[in-house]
């Protein structure tokens, strides 16, 4: 999946440095699930404070779960992301997406969230193709 990059955007990358905030747009609108998924997720966060939000629900169809996949996976969309949102994001399978603080107490809460046995206790036959 690809980022609908407009062709200024694109003529800018091509010059040098690209505007954060330029990308992020990018992102936002050529992701529009994943862009709502992470938005809604920061947003329950801050009314419910705690040590993390995460989504359960899987999307509702493969453009919108490809969505996720695309801004999680790579490097640069998932650390604009993060620096935009003031959070860092943990994923551990086609939808479960989280969200966690930028303060260091919740440290030990991302580490069991992204260790080796929550990945195998999240699994279950209803994910296998997801």
């Amino acid at each position: 999946m690809s980022l609908d990059v407009s062709p200024a955007l694109l003529d800018a990358a091509e010059r040098g440095e690209v505007d954060e905030a330029e990308f992020v747009d990018c992102v936002r609108t050529s992701l529009p699930y994943a862009w709502e998924m992470i938005s809604s997720l920061v947003a329950q966060l801050k009314v419910d404070g705690g040590p993390f939000a995460d989504n359960q629900t899987p999307p509702p169809n493969e453009q919108a779960r490809g969505q996720l996949l695309r801004a999680l996976a790579s490097d640069a969309i998932r650390g604009a992301l993060q620096r935009h949102f003031g959070v860092r994001l943990a994923f551990q399978n086609c939808h479960r997406v989280a969200v966690f603080p930028l303060d260091a107490s919740v440290d030990e809460t991302l580490t069991r969230f992204t260790s080796v046995r929550a990945q195998l206790l999240n699994q279950s036959p209803e994910l296998r193709d997801c």
